[in-house]
């Protein structure tokens, strides 16, 4: 057996395979495991904060991947263009994406103060009455959404660049040529050319937001009124809160269930849109 397949079995199928054991057991940890079968998944039905759990996910996702796709898309065609200073901005914008989770929330955390922080300040100025943002649950998760666009933009920016430098040059010359204008050129070619790049990043969206955590532990703990409760927080908070490990293992396995079947679907629309 290679390094590579001894390191893979070891520190990914092996604890996938235990986990999935887990899945079937009641285990706190502290005392031995308890065969229960299936009733962990099987509670999952009747357990309204799983369901809540899951309704603030999909809110989240479906928040997030549309406004994450164009905040993308829109710096990239800025940044797409023979100019010394564009790739400086680039690095700049991918900043972000390398720094810590924690710490970008942190920053957050102050940026949405809803007496001093920069964001109601601004908006003070402008002469609209900020919201509470993370102490009110309808601006909750919208905040959560915010920060974690900024923070994750700059990996899809740069699929996107590539996506748009790949674009044959003599499309876009001969488009305008025919007496396109910028939005028609940007309509009818450059935004088909970049359909599989656009499911690309659909997909890398998607996974992402099905396993927000970090956002919701730092800003708001769940809170305010569970609004913010993602389902891997809720792993987090049954495994090592509550000490429900095998409960928490049977709830990761349905988020790779819901996963997986993303994936896939999204995987046989490239196939449909590479074969038009």
């Amino acid at each position: 057996m290679t390094l590579p397949v001894l390191l893979f079995v070891l520190f990914v199928l092996l604890p996938v395979v235990m986990a999935a054991v887990l899945s079937f057991t009641d285990y706190d940890v502290i005392s031995s495991m308890n065969w229960v079968g299936f009733k962990n998944y099987t509670d999952l039905i009747h357990d309204p904060f799983f369901t809540k759990a899951l309704e603030n996910t999909v809110l989240y996702t479906l928040m997030y991947v549309p406004l994450g796709i164009v905040v993308a898309l829109a710096t990239a065609l800025l940044l797409n263009r023979r100019v010394r200073a564009a790739k400086y901005f680039r690095v700049l914008f991918y900043v972000p994406v390398i720094s810590s989770t924690v710490a970008t929330a942190s920053i957050w955390y102050w940026m949405l103060n809803p007496q001093h922080g920069l964001i109601n300040v601004i908006l003070g100025k402008l002469g609209v009455n900020g919201p509470a943002w993370l102490y009110d649950s309808n601006w909750a998760m919208p905040a959560i959404v915010l920060m974690s666009v900024w923070a994750g933009f700059g990996t899809n920016m740069v699929i996107y660049l590539a996506g748009l430098q790949n674009i044959p040059k003599e499309l876009i010359e001969s488009a305008r040529t025919e007496g396109a204008n910028s939005w028609q050129v940007f309509r009818h070619v450059t935004l088909p050319a970049l359909t599989k790049t656009t499911m690309l990043v659909t997909t890398l969206l998607i996974i992402g937001a099905f396993q927000v955590f970090d956002q919701a532990y730092v800003l708001t703990k769940g809170g305010p009124g569970n609004s913010t409760v993602t389902l891997v927080y809720y792993i987090y908070d049954r495994g090592f809160g509550a000490l429900k490990m095998g409960y928490a293992s049977a709830i990761s396995f349905v988020l790779f269930a819901i996963i997986l079947a993303v994936s896939l679907v999204n995987a046989r629309l490239v196939n449909k849109a590479g074969e038009q």
